[in-house]
């Protein structure tokens, strides 16, 4: 990740500026920061380093639980987006290529392996709850995608509907990324491979 900073410099014969006081971003960059870090994230001491009350931090951010969720998400989209742009093709070749991009980036992602590690049922359930932000939203977002392919014509409409079969995909992806902590199986490569299999058959594919 690339972190931008301002820095504040001043000109001859000119004071310097003032801080400005933290805002919403700030307390957002600097916990993704934290979180990147491998450090866990507090909001108290978060409150305390921005020099803000921690009801406006409560305000801006919501619980640690949705702040997460955010800083999850807001890695995510990037991935997201460079897998769309490097897959070529369509309907169930472009789905499943997207899919397995995301996905091996995932399974080798040092900072999330390392938020797993650190706690690993409370990670499971900000990942994968129903109630988890980047679950949620990542069930939206191949909803979209799937939309987008059927619409243009290029996959046929399936039997069941659109959303349970992303919602599908989404769980059938957890599984492998998360096996550590589900079923005490380290993750694989192979697994992951089994799943997109799956998903293309799924599609109406073949596995092949």
């Amino acid at each position: 990740m690339v972190r931008h900073a301002n820095s504040l410099r001043s000109t001859p014969g000119q004071a310097a500026e003032r801080p400005t006081r933290a805002t919403p971003d700030d307390a957002f960059n600097r916990a993704r920061e934290l979180w990147l870090a491998g450090e866990r994230i507090h909001l108290a001491s978060l409150a305390e380093e921005l020099n803000i009350g921690r009801a406006t931090l409560f305000r801006w951010v919501g619980n640690k639980n949705l702040l997460l969720g955010e800083i999850l998400w807001s890695l995510y989209m990037p991935i997201r987006e460079y897998a769309r742009e490097q897959t070529p093709g369509q309907g169930i070749d472009y789905i499943a290529g997207v899919y397995h991009r995301i996905n091996s980036i995932l399974l080798n992602d040092k900072a999330l392996r390392r938020f797993i590690s650190q706690d690993p049922e409370y990670a499971l359930r900000i990942l994968t709850s129903a109630s988890s932000t980047l679950h949620n939203r990542v069930v939206q977002a191949n909803t979209r995608m799937l939309w987008e392919q059927i619409d243009a014509g290029h996959l046929p409409k399936p039997s069941m509907k659109v959303e349970s079969l992303s919602y599908f995909m989404v769980r059938l992806a957890e599984s492998c990324l998360y096996s550590d902590v589900i079923s005490g199986r380290a993750p694989r490569q192979e697994e992951l491979e089994d799943a997109c299999r799956a998903v293309r058959i799924l599609l109406g594919g073949t596995a092949d």
